[in-house]
């Protein structure tokens, strides 16, 4: 188990971004959310197996179709309580 903070920065907010990933981090049976950032970006935490971390953090690096991600940052961060994944 590993937990993941993500931090996705280009055109991603009002396309539909945090939809999406929240779909694919249940599709993957993955615990967090997905949260508009002020600054444009958005915050992703994702929690799950390993491979299921790494799954989502490699979509998120193209997103969906109607996004433009320029850029992506992550870090390891301590495991929460988060049940499902959440659009926040």
């Amino acid at each position: 188990m590993k937990c993941h903070k993500i931090v996705v920065t280009g055109m991603v907010q009002g396309v539909g971004f945090r939809y999406h990933t929240c779909h694919e981090g249940l599709k993957l049976g993955l615990s967090g959310y997905a949260m508009n950032l002020n600054d444009g970006s958005v915050e992703v935490i994702a929690q799950g197996n390993d491979e299921a971390v790494d799954a989502l953090t490699n979509w998120l690096k193209e997103g969906p179709r109607t996004a433009s991600v320029t850029s992506m940052n992550y870090e390891v961060v301590e495991q929460g309580s988060w049940r499902g994944f959440e659009i926040l």
